[in-house]
């Protein structure tokens, strides 16, 4: 995945365009990220006005969206806006030839003006999810993740949430390292899954002391995911109950203790098995799981294949030199 357009129109937000160039956009490859081909593709050449008074110069058609690996699409700053024709029938045939695509936040209601989003699951900003179900009540909308995919198209909720998106996507064509170089350029965290919640029920003051215990606990989680941890134990060095520890938690990070581990450990599992030649017993091992049976069940369903089967993809996709333009499709 390393052909990405981003399909431009008047009115998108320039968060969003500002986004999607960070992640794509500069030359990591001195770092160890993959170096991307990133184009701004539009129906008229000509410059787009964006919100703000800012403009954009396309440097790519439509057409060009035939040669992409993923297919990314930012928000209009007016959802109710309409979207070109021409705009609305290439992303249509984009999906119809099986590559992904990815909306931002309201980018979602121009997958779903195209027709592509009937029957499936997608999310958007909480604030704008009735707007969508509204309006398109074939659509399967939800208000709670910070990202969704069902059939190859991928919604974000507002935001921050398209960072973690754009990152989820680096880290599952390219893995778990070349999104952390990504994320440590940018200054944000390298991993949030989808299930995050995309609001707290109650804001957590920065000064909380048990907003700081809990940011201890996990830090020292971190450090220790080799070992049997347990929410029991998470909550001993909280200094609590396990069940005010998950209740707090949870308000805290949007996710369950439990959760949150099992993330952080198939994270670390992907890096090991990236980087080292350890035996898949030793990752697992290494990585904190019970058993090896275990960590391949979750594993499997994490990422979709199996631990040696990603190994070996990993280790392919490293191996791939950049073709020279000459000989790159549509180039």
């Amino acid at each position: 995945m390393r052909r990405v357009a981003i399909v431009v129109q008047p009115g998108i937000r320039s968060f969003d365009l500002a986004v999607i160039t960070e992640v794509w956009g500069p030359d990591r490859s001195r770092a160890g990220a993959p170096h991307f081909e990133l184009r701004r593709c539009a129906a008229d050449p000509g410059p787009i006005p964006l919100p703000g008074g800012l403009t954009l110069a396309p440097d790519r058609g439509l057409d060009w969206l035939a040669s992409a690996d993923l297919v990314v699409v930012p928000a209009l700053a007016e959802p109710s806006d309409p979207t070109p024709g021409p705009v609305l029938a290439a992303l249509r045939e984009v999906h119809a030839r099986g590559v992904p695509i990815a909306a931002l936040c309201a980018g979602a209601f121009v997958l779903a003006e195209a027709g592509l989003l009937e029957g499936r699951r997608a999310v958007t900003h909480w604030w704008l999810a009735p707007q969508l179900a509204a309006r398109y009540p074939a659509v399967v909308v939800e208000d709670a993740p910070l990202y969704v995919e069902d059939g190859g198209l991928w919604t974000s909720a507002g935001v921050a949430s398209g960072i973690d998106l754009c990152l989820h996507l680096v880290r599952e064509a390219h893995g778990a390292e070349a999104a952390a170089v990504i994320a440590r350029s940018m200054v944000t965290g390298p991993f949030r899954t989808g299930g995050h919640a995309q609001y707290l029920d109650r804001p957590v003051p920065a000064a909380d002391r048990t907003a700081e215990a809990l940011a201890a606990v996990r830090e020292r989680a971190l450090r220790s995911l080799h070992e049997p941890l347990s929410v029991a134990t998470m909550a001993r060095w909280a200094g609590m109950s396990p069940r005010s520890f998950a209740r707090h938690f949870a308000a805290a990070t949007g996710t369950t203790p439990h959760r949150w581990l099992l993330g952080h450990r198939l994270d670390a599992a992907r890096k090991l098995l990236e980087r080292t030649d350890h035996p898949v017993p030793e990752v697992a091992r290494r990585a904190g799981f019970a058993s090896e049976v275990t960590f391949r069940q979750h594993f499997t369903s994490y990422v979709g294949l199996g631990p040696r089967a990603y190994r070996a993809a990993a280790a392919t996709s490293a191996a791939a030199p950049n073709p020279p333009d000459s000989v790159r499709k549509g180039s």
